[in-house]
């Protein structure tokens, strides 16, 4: 582990150097000193050190209770904390003796594919105290002491003596008057974290990590190898008090049905601001790698289009088309789509696409449609076969047992499909990167999707939550939300925070209008060999230099006035370096680059709540800058007009066409076409050049006519672009995109309600969509319109409680329509169709599910003037009640 300190922990590798990484090393009974003697009923006190924060463990000899505080020289840093555990049958809080205790060493080296840095070595001081209540129940208190902290965890033997647990008596006693660092506990994690201090925060619950400052040192307080033996926990405290109890997520926790009970550790990070800051503690404890072979696991940069549009660009083939392209053309190895593209059916035709550019292809998913065996080997195998890379897995919302033994599932099974994961709507880490290395981040923050993260609380994450693994705080959404910093500061969290996915979250737009941002972020790596605090104090400033291979990325953001920042270089080696800084400038982002060593420092001005990013390289003649080369596939924008339209047989279609080379050009060999269905008749030429640079373009137009006697329905139109990269391989098929001219061509007599003016309309949730599903709160941001596995061009999209109120003239004879619950929603909702003529219910469906076949409604509206298609709900609430009135038509009067 990295830290500030003088590392007696050297002297322990060195005798031990000749040990196999991952085996324990035996120590002598002195890695646990006794204060008092040896192990005697009537009370003792030990020691636990390993050179840095001890834990000092007494026994009360008046009452048989225990306490562990945690010092560091002469200083207390947690003050005696009660330790104890109450299960069903015995109550191991009191009356407690000593019976026997075991010492020992733990030295083991293991290494990471993500993280502050990858190659680790442990060395610990355990001690083992087996305790004995009055009833002859026992529990072992396990205690570990590091460099960098202090950890405990209790086991308990199995057999018939161990009933469920019914809680912990453990807990923490700060000094009353520490400041605090504290974040309100919600099963999400995802509150800010607010200044106070240990006895002056209110009463109520708070989550991890839990940052207090006793004197100039810092204590940090989480929990570490938490699966699904045991729930994980929260702490409580009182108004008035430095304490803070330990709280499980479930009432009881049973013994499991063979072997002991180990509980997860309670941890305590103790030291300087850069030992809480680079410390692995929690990694430390947690076990060992499941996955042999991690050579699948490739950490990277991932352009993420949630914030760039929300469900409707996540609906959209052409848009997760637009953030491939952006990733290929700046060398970001992923693209995430997130909630929305299950309502789909294109996306086997993304994944082709984005292999081809280099790509690989991320999936949002519910963890509900992963809770049971047989749903994760359906669901998994089936993004595993598409080419799915991997999976973005929210809204687990807990704490229990019951959810760590999912995750332990979930693990297991997606290692074994070689998918990597993120958490969304999670838990905290807690070790588990080092266990399953193919998590490469998790939410559990008040991250970037909140829209108004605070600057104070931006300095505070690097201190707390950061501080315990990977986190996805998707920065870069420079298009959305309240900006509460600036956007040298916001480039600089790229680097002040660490996540093995950097899933940034801004639109296409936004980066091409920040060149300095795209430039950065082409460079910056995601995973780290060494990771140092250069300066900062919670909730004011943090200023990182972390280290990938021979090139240092430097990331520093303030939460306040204006200055100027100074960073020591001390942290490189001997010689000459080119800085290359990124900051804030008159009109935007500028870069400057110098020449500089190890003892001279940076200094650079900075804007209020504002920061900065550098990359730092070996000085090399006639080079300028740190920038290297950066594997890039040209990529461009075709639009073709009209996207869809209505023809009646023997009726003309023009059709427009448009292809411009956005980027990483030239682009060779480029051929712009339209291909027509057999019977269509077309006008027109395509288009080709041998070249194209960026911003240069191509156009044709076609006219294509409809035959006589036509298929009815929807008939595609396809328009493609192909084109050559200047580096493509010899031989490779060209890049190709691709865009569908959607023509429905509806039988005579036949007027489909959707193409009608609306008399009147309301809706629950946005308006009432034509041709679509029900969507977000805009026009036109609603999915295809899908009952069960059909998909129908025609249609009205619809929230309970909905109603559409059309003319009708008495023109029309007959209306059909089949109505049920969208595929969007295919676990949620119910709801009640009703057709209307004149005010009087005509038909009606009876309650609809989403598992439910859809209703078929054919209705005479013989003589109706005003037709009311009504929606309503189904009895369990209005939350996820889309409705589809599908392929809504009405059939015109025979003369």
């Amino acid at each position: 582990m990295t830290n500030s300190r003088p590392t007696a922990a050297n002297r322990w590798r060195a005798a031990c150097a000749t040990a196999l990484a991952g085996v324990l090393c035996l120590g002598t009974p002195a890695a646990a000193r006794g204060d008092a003697g040896d192990s005697r009923p009537g009370g003792s006190a030990w020691t636990v050190s390993r050179g840095g924060p001890a834990a000092t463990v007494r026994l009360d000899p008046a009452d048989g209770s225990v306490t562990l505080a945690v010092r560091d020289g002469g200083r207390t840093l947690v003050e005696p904390s009660p330790v104890g555990i109450v299960t069903e049958d015995a109550d191991l809080t009191h009356g407690l003796r000593l019976v026997d205790r075991k010492d020992r060493r733990v030295a083991e080296r293991y290494t990471t594919v993500v993280g502050k840095e990858r190659r680790r070595t442990v060395d610990m001081a355990e001690s083992r105290f087996t305790l004995e209540g009055e009833d002859g129940a026992r529990v072992d208190l396990v205690v570990r002491a590091a460099d960098d902290g202090v950890a405990y965890r209790y086991v308990l033997p199995a057999g018939p003596e161990g009933g469920a647990v019914l809680r912990e008596a453990s807990g923490f006693v700060l000094p009353d008057d520490a400041p605090a660092r504290l974040s309100d506990y919600s099963v999400n994690y995802e509150q800010p974290y607010d200044g106070t201090t240990a006895a002056g925060a209110p009463s109520g619950q708070y989550a991890y990590p839990a940052l207090f400052q006793v004197g100039d040192d810092h204590v940090l307080l989480s929990e570490a190898d938490v699966d699904g033996r045991y729930p994980a926990s929260r702490l409580v405290h009182t108004a008035g008090s430095g304490g803070y109890d330990v709280a499980l997520a479930d009432p009881s926790v049973p013994m499991p049905a063979e072997g002991p009970l180990a509980t997860p550790w309670r941890t305590v990070i103790a030291g300087d601001l850069a030992t809480v800051t680079e410390s692995t503690l929690v990694d430390d404890l947690a076990p060992p790698s499941r996955v042999a072979d991690t050579s699948w696991i490739r950490p990277g940069t991932v352009a993420w289009s949630w914030l760039a549009g929300f469900g409707a660009a996540q609906r959209s083939l052409e848009t997760q088309q637009r953030f491939v392209d952006y990733a290929a053309a700046h060398g970001w190895e992923y693209s995430l789509v997130d909630d929305g593209w299950n309502t789909t059916d294109w996306m086997p035709q993304l994944m082709e696409y984005a292999e081809r550019r280099g790509v690989g292809v991320l999936l949002w998913m519910h963890w509900t449609d992963l809770d049971t065996a047989a749903e994760r080997t359906e669901q998994l195998d089936k993004v595993k076969k598409w080419g799915a890379a991997g999976l973005k897995i929210d809204f687990m919302d807990s704490d229990s047992r019951e959810r760590m033994g999912w995750y332990d599932d979930i693990l297991r099974e997606t290692a074994d499909r070689e998918l990597m994961v993120n958490f969304h709507g999670s838990t905290l880490p807690h070790g588990i990167q080092r266990t399953w290395p193919h998590v490469m981040t998790m939410e559990g923050v008040h991250g970037a999707e909140q829209g108004d993260v605070q600057a104070d609380d931006m300095a505070t994450l690097p201190y707390t939550r950061n501080a315990v693994g990977s986190m996805d705080f998707t920065p870069m959404g420079f298009q959305f939300g309240t900006r509460n910093n600036t956007e040298a500061a916001e480039l600089a969290l790229s680097v002040v925070y660490e996540s093995g996915f950097q899933n940034y979250a801004g639109s296409v737009e936004a980066y091409r209008a920040r060149p300095e941002v795209a430039r950065f972020l082409e460079q910056v790596p995601t995973v780290w060999d060494e990771s140092r605090l250069v300066a900062g104090a919670p909730g004011e400033a943090a200023t990182f230099a972390r280290r990938n291979g021979d090139r240092w990325f430097v990331g520093s953001i303030r939460a306040g006035d204006a200055g100027t920042e100074r960073v020591p270089l001390t942290f490189l080696g001997a010689g000459s370096w080119r800085v290359d800084v990124v900051r804030d400038g008159a009109d935007g982002l500028v870069r400057h680059s110098q020449v500089m060593n190890r003892h001279d420092a940076l200094t650079v001005p900075v804007l209020a709540d504002g920061g900065f990013a550098a990359q730092i390289c070996r000085a090399v003649p006639g080079r300028g800058s740190c920038d290297r080369p950066v594997d890039t596939v040209p990529v461009g924008t075709l639009t073709v007009t009209p996207a869809r339209t209505d023809a009646r047989p023997g009726e003309t279609v023009g059709i427009e066409a448009g292809f411009v080379l956005d980027e990483a050009g030239p682009a060779e060999d480029v051929r712009l076409g339209a291909r027509t269905p057999d019977g269509w008749a077309v006008d027109g030429a395509g288009a080709t050049a041998d070249e194209l640079a960026d911003g240069a373009g191509l156009s044709a137009s076609w006219k294509v006519t409809v035959p006589d006697d036509p298929a009815y329905g929807t008939t595609e139109i396809p328009v493609t672009v192909s084109y050559r990269g200047p580096d493509a391989r010899r031989g490779a098929p060209p890049l190709t995109v691709e865009r569908t001219v959607r023509v429905f061509v509806a039988r005579e007599g036949t007027v489909y309600v959707s193409a009608l003016p609306f008399v009147s309309e309301k809706n629950g949730w946005g308006p009432v969509e034509r041709d679509l599903s029900n969507g977000e709160s805009g026009a036109g941001d609603g999915g295809p319109l899908r009952l069960g596995d059909t998909t129908y061009d025609k249609g009205l999209g619809v929230h309970a409680q909905s109603e559409v109120t059309i003319d009708l003239n008495g023109a029309y004879g007959r209306f059909a329509a089949r109505a049920g619950i969208d595929e969007e929603k295919p676990d949620k909702g119910s709801v009640v169709f009703e057709v209307l003529g004149d005010g009087q219910v005509l038909a009606r469906s009876g309650v609809l599910g989403p598992t439910d076949a859809a209703h078929a409604f054919d209705v005479d509206v013989s003589g109706v003037r005003q037709l009311t298609l009504r929606v309503t709900d189904g009895g369990d609430g209005i939350d996820s009640d889309h409705g589809d009135w599908a392929d809504a038509q009405l059939l015109e009067k025979k003369a």
